[in-house]
């Protein structure tokens, strides 16, 4: 099926590339886990063993297949446009998706367009078209995985929208932002003063997605078994 710049054929071409192993022919005999996200999960400025999905994919490897599908720049809108990709391609039977900001739109112009928080295009928008466009992207999700019989996770880049998303698999507190210093959950506090950066000095660096993995599988590890 393909309508418009939707389509459950395949992925959608990217300029940055999939940091992921070849899926032409793609391997059998594993279960396949596909990770959505912004830059924070493509990893930008960090090697290809250094991002948090690479972490991940050390758990249960035996079992899954693990594919990241971050994409520097990404809208909910167009991390749900990517996850419609996979259908026929992946055959998910996980869905991680780490959302970014939630002031970021795709428009699909003659090609589709990042549009960030900066942008003229999103004056129009204010915080409940922010909440409602981002509800309507976790809906698509949901749905997804009902229809193809697969677990869906949701976890944050950096901010917190846990009191959107009512009895979902969530990772609460946690975000890649705070992963680094270390939290203190009893004294409420962060333990060191310097957050770690990648190379661009800007993302985030090894030790954030480092815990950030570290967290998201004490919270969601045994359900990937």
């Amino acid at each position: 099926m393909e309508y418009g710049f939707y389509t459950d054929r395949g992925l959608p071409e990217s300029s940055h590339g999939w940091r992921c192993p070849s899926w032409e022919p793609m391997p059998d005999g594993k279960r396949n886990v596909i990770v959505l996200g912004c830059s924070h999960t493509y990893g930008v400025g960090l090697e290809n063993n250094q991002h948090w999905v690479h972490h991940l994919s050390q758990h249960n490897s035996n079992r899954y297949r693990y594919w990241n599908l971050g994409q520097p720049g990404a809208s909910a809108d167009k991390i749900v446009r990517i996850l419609h990709g996979t259908e026929k391609l992946l055959d998910p039977k996980v869905i991680v998706v780490c959302w970014p900001a939630w002031s970021r739109r795709e428009r699909l112009d003659r090609d589709p367009v990042s549009v960030t928080s900066d942008d003229e295009l999103l004056k129009m928008e204010n915080e409940h078209t922010d909440k409602n466009n981002f509800l309507k992207n976790v809906f698509f999700v949901e749905k997804f995985a009902e229809k193809n019989k697969c677990h869906a996770f949701h976890c944050f880049a950096e901010q917190s929208y846990h009191e959107h998303i009512k009895n979902l698999s969530v990772l609460e507190t946690y975000t890649i932002a705070n992963c680094w210093p270390y939290w203190n959950k009893h004294q409420q506090r962060v333990q060191y003063k310097d957050p770690s950066y990648a190379a661009d000095g800007v993302h985030y660096g090894v030790e954030h997605h480092e815990r950030f993995a570290q967290l998201f599988l004490e919270r969601f590890g045994v359900k990937l078994k």
